[in-house]
C-alpha cells in the first residue's frame, strides 16, 4: 500500500532522486533554445515557423496532463515516473530519422512525444516535492531541486549548441551562395549533428529509469487539513486558488520560455552573431539559478512564498520595460535578468495553487501541468507574431501582460479558496 510521507520523516533520499529528475527535465526542456535556430537553418524556416518547436513540445502538456493524473492514480508516483522516462526515450530516438530526412514535422513529433513523457513526469514530481514536507516550506524544497533543473538548463545550450550550431555563421554564409545538391549536402551535414547527442540522451534516461526502479522511493498522498475536510467542495474546479493558479502557470511558463528559449533568436534578430547568441540562454538560466539560491535561503525564514511571488512579478515588469526601451546588449541582459524574476514563480505558484485540495491534489497538479501547454505553446507564438525579425522588441509587451496577471494572483488570486 502507499506510504504517506510525514513532515518529521527524513526526505533527503527522495529529494536527491527528484533532483535527478529535475535535472533531466531541465536539460531536455532547454534544448529547445538551441533547436529553434538549428531547425530554422536545417529546415529553412521563418521565425514564426521556428517557434513551433516550443508549441509542439509544450502543447503535449495540455493534452497529456489529465491522462497523466489517471496513470499516477493507477500506478503510483514511482512507476509513473519510470513510464514517463520510457516515453521520453522514444521521443528522443525519433530525432534520428527526423535528422536523416530533414523533415520538420518528424522533428515536431519527436518533441511532442518528449513533451508527453515530461508532462507525466511533471505531474508526478511537483506535487511529490510539495507534499514531501510542510506545505509552508514547499517553495524552498522546489527551489532546492530547481537548482539541478537550472544547472542542466545552463549546460544544455553550451553542450548541444556547441555541437549542432558549431560554425553556424560560416554555414549560413555558404548557404547564401549554394544551390541544389551543394545546399542539400551542407544542410544534411548540419542535420546529422543531432544524432549522437540524442542517442546519448536516450541511454542516460534508460540508466535513470533503472536507478529509479531499484530505489526505495516512497509514495505520498495529499492530506486534507481540518478546513478542507469540513468543506463542501465536490469538484476540483470549485477551488479558485487552483483555477486562477492554472492561468498563473500559463503566463509564467510563457514568460519563462520567451526569456529562455527566445533570447538567442532575439540576439540574432538584433544583429548579434549566432555563434555568440546561441549561448545567451545560459545567461537566463544562470540568473534563475541565483533566484533559486535566494529562495532556499529566504523562504520561509525571511519571506513567505506569496510575498516572494509579488516581488518576482514586479521585477519581471521592470526587466520587461527595460528590454523594450533599451538597445543591444543592454536589452539582452534585461531579458536574461527575467530569469531572476522567474526563478521563484513556479516554486511559489504551485504550492499556493494546490494548498488545501486534499483528495483533488493529483488532479489539481495535472491541471497546473496542463497550463504549461498554452504557456509554452501559444503565449510564445503570440510573442513571435507580435515581434519577430521586423520588430523584435515589440513582442515583449506579451511578457508585460504575463507578469501583470501573476502579480494579481500573488496579491489576490491565491487567497480565494471558494467562489
Amino acid at each position: 500500500m502507499s506510504q504517506t510521507a510525514k513532515p518529521q520523516q527524513s526526505y533527503l533520499g527522495p529529494l536527491i532522486i527528484i533532483g535527478v529528475l529535475f535535472f533531466t527535465l531541465g536539460y531536455i526542456t532547454w534544448t529547445n533554445s538551441t533547436l529553434i535556430p538549428f531547425l530554422q537553418i536545417v529546415c529553412q524556416l521563418s521565425d514564426f515557423e521556428a517557434f513551433f518547436v516550443t508549441s509542439a513540445f509544450y502543447m503535449s502538456y495540455f493534452f497529456l496532463a489529465i491522462p497523466s493524473s489517471s496513470i499516477l492514480q493507477k500506478f503510483g508516483f514511482k512507476n509513473g515516473i519510470i513510464i514517463s522516462l520510457g516515453i521520453v526515450i522514444v521521443g528522443s530516438l525519433l530525432f534520428i530519422p527526423a535528422a536523416q530526412s530533414r523533415t520538420f514535422g518528424l522533428f515536431l513529433l519527436g518533441l511532442f512525444v518528449q513533451g508527453m513523457g515530461l508532462a507525466l513526469m511533471q505531474t508526478a514530481v511537483n506535487p511529490y516535492v510539495s507534499l514531501l514536507g510542510p506545505i509552508e516550506s514547499a517553495a524552498k524544497r522546489i527551489s532546492l531541486v530547481g537548482i539541478a533543473n537550472k544547472i542542466a538548463g545552463i549546460i544544455s545550450p553550451i553542450i548541444l549548441g556547441g555541437l549542432v550550431l558549431k560554425g553556424s555563421e560560416e554555414l549560413q554564409a555558404k548557404l547564401k551562395t549554394a544551390t541544389g545538391a551543394e545546399m542539400d549536402a551542407i544542410l544534411q551535414e548540419m542535420s546529422d549533428r543531432v544524432n549522437m547527442p540524442y542517442i546519448i540522451l536516450a541511454v542516460f534516461l534508460l540508466l535513470v529509469a533503472v536507478y529509479i526502479k531499484m530505489s526505495n522511493l516512497p509514495e505520498i498522498e495529499g492530506e486534507e487539513d481540518e478546513t478542507t475536510a469540513k468543506s463542501i467542495h465536490t469538484s476540483v474546479f470549485s477551488y479558485p486558488n487552483l483555477v486562477l493558479g492554472v492561468f498563473a502557470i500559463v503566463f509564467y511558463v510563457g514568460a519563462e520560455v520567451i526569456a529562455g528559449d527566445g533570447i538567442a533568436q532575439y540576439g540574432k534578430n538584433i544583429g548579434i552573431s549566432l555563434d555568440k547568441a546561441k549561448y545567451f540562454t545560459s545567461l537566463t538560466l544562470g540568473a534563475m539559478l541565483v533566484g533559486y539560491v535566494i529562495g532556499i535561503i529566504a523562504i520561509p525564514k525571511y519571506i513567505k512564498q506569496e510575498k516572494a511571488l509579488v516581488l518576482s512579478s514586479v521585477a519581471g515588469l521592470i526587466f520587461t520595460l527595460s528590454a523594450i526601451f533599451t538597445d543591444g546588449y543592454t536589452s539582452v541582459y534585461s531579458i536574461a535578468l527575467m530569469g531572476l524574476a522567474n526563478a521563484l514563480m513556479w516554486p511559489s505558484i504551485f504550492p499556493l495553487a494546490i494548498k488545501g485540495l486534499g483528495k483533488f491534489t493529483k488532479l489539481g497538479s495535472a491541471l497546473l501541468v496542463m497550463g504549461i501547454g498554452p504557456g509554452g505553446g501559444l503565449v510564445t507564438l503570440a510573442y513571435a507574431a507580435l515581434g519577430g525579425e521586423s520588430n523584435p522588441q515589440r513582442g515583449f509587451w506579451v511578457m508585460g501582460f504575463c507578469y501583470a496577471y501573476i502579480l494579481f494572483y500573488a496579491l489576490v488570486g491565491h487567497k480565494k479558496h471558494s467562489w
